[in-house]
């Protein structure tokens, strides 16, 4: 494990993260939160400690971001390259699916998530998938959405639940409900179901391979350029780390 401006990342090769999600299937208990940390949200855990307590608390935190690994490496953090969040929800489905697994997809959208379900049901036939929206509003999340939501895990019993309500939502829901989830794999995927759903287009692999997915999501979805802002303040708190440590 790695710190990086507070923050503990696992820095491990993808195969090690599967060994730890797999071992936990095979006896499954507590709560098993998977988080992806990016500059992004690491910035936000540096204001919000509650914040920073669940991702440091969390089972595995995977290095989702390349400014992560450039930070890391600049202030001689031995760090492995990153492993995606999408990448790894892709292949705890495909996990799932063959081991004949209880999946529930929450958020992401309008019918995202059941459509979604839908096309894993299809391919992944002796397995169960249940999708729902969650939430029409993460910032006014009303208790009949959360009894809907915890009815439905009651009565499917899930191994693995992959929430898209977007950083840091996700992950202060499941946490703070986390009582709930017990026996599962938890993780919140952010617009995951967006790029396997094909709303969104993921960057061509060259682009990814170079660690400019950022940009070209920046490029494609000029919408998120606020957030892009926290980038700026991330290179600037790691320059501090550098100069007074």
């Amino acid at each position: 494990m790695k710190t990086l401006l507070g923050v503990t990342i696992d820095n491990d090769l993808k195969q090690k993260v599967l060994e730890k999600i797999f071992k936990y299937w095979d006896n499954p208990k507590g709560f098993f939160h998977v988080v992806s940390l990016n500059p992004e949200n690491i910035v936000i855990a540096q204001n919000d400690l509650t914040y920073k307590t669940i991702l440091n608390d969390s089972k595995i935190r995977l290095n989702d971001g390349i400014g992560i690994v450039i930070a890391s490496r600049w202030l001689g953090i031995d760090m492995i390259d990153r492993l995606t969040g999408v990448d790894l929800m892709k292949e705890l489905v495909e996990m799932a699916g063959k081991r004949r697994f209880h999946v529930l997809l929450i958020g992401g959208g309008a019918k995202l998530a059941e459509s979604l379900a839908k096309c894993y049901q299809q391919k992944y036939s002796k397995s169960k998938f249940v999708g729902i929206e969650g939430t029409k509003n993460i910032l006014s999340m009303h208790e009949k959405e959360n009894e809907k939501i915890f009815s439905i895990v009651a009565d499917l019993k899930p191994n693995l639940i992959l929430v898209a309500f977007g950083s840091p939502f996700q992950e202060k829901w499941l946490w703070q409900n986390r009582d709930k989830f017990r026996g599962c794999v938890c993780m919140g995927v952010g617009q995951g179901f967006d790029v396997e759903g094909s709303r969104v287009k993921r960057a061509p692999m060259w682009i990814q391979k170079i660690g400019m997915e950022w940009l070209y999501r920046l490029l494609t979805q000029p919408w998120r350029w606020r957030r892009q802002l926290r980038l700026v303040k991330f290179i600037y708190l790691v320059m501090k780390q550098k100069i007074f440590g």
